[in-house]
């Protein structure tokens, strides 16, 4: 059985399939490993809300992608996870820009986990910053995950 870090690894080598929602929103996993994971999206005219910025769901996707992988790049075999809480604070609007998700773990306990992400956009400007806790689900838990 492979562990999640290689499943992602994986598909950052364009071996397996990205997952769906990365198709569907237009972000790229660029990066993974020792808790840490990059994430890279193009925001454009299609990911607008009304008022025509960005859509804050958006960053949270983006950001709650990058967190999801630092935290599973930390699991071992048959082990998986869920995400408690996730919290975000935008910081400054955007409209057209590359933005980078930058998510690394803060906290690897047994059971719970916390992993903050920083998106900046081209210019390294911090756009939001995101906090997450996760779960580490074992055994029958894990099962279909």
């Amino acid at each position: 059985m492979a562990t999640m870090l290689e499943g992602i690894q994986r598909r950052i080598l364009g071996e397996a399939a990205q997952p769906p929602v990365a198709d569907l929103i237009g972000f790229r996993l660029t990066a993974v490993g020792d808790g840490r994971a990059t994430v890279e999206f193009e925001a454009g005219e299609r990911h607008a809300n009304p008022m025509g910025t960005l859509h804050g769901g958006i960053l949270c996707d983006i950001a709650d992608a990058a967190m999801g992988v630092a935290y599973a790049s930390m699991l071992g075999e048959g082990e998986t996870f869920t995400t408690l809480e996730l919290k975000i604070n935008f910081l400054k609007p955007i409209w057209n820009a590359k933005l980078t998700a930058e998510a690394h773990m803060v906290k690897n306990g047994r059971t719970f986990g916390l992993v903050e992400c920083d998106v900046f956009d081209e210019k390294r400007s911090l756009v939001a910053r995101a906090s997450s806790t996760c779960l580490t689900l074992r055994g029958r838990d894990a099962a279909g995950r």
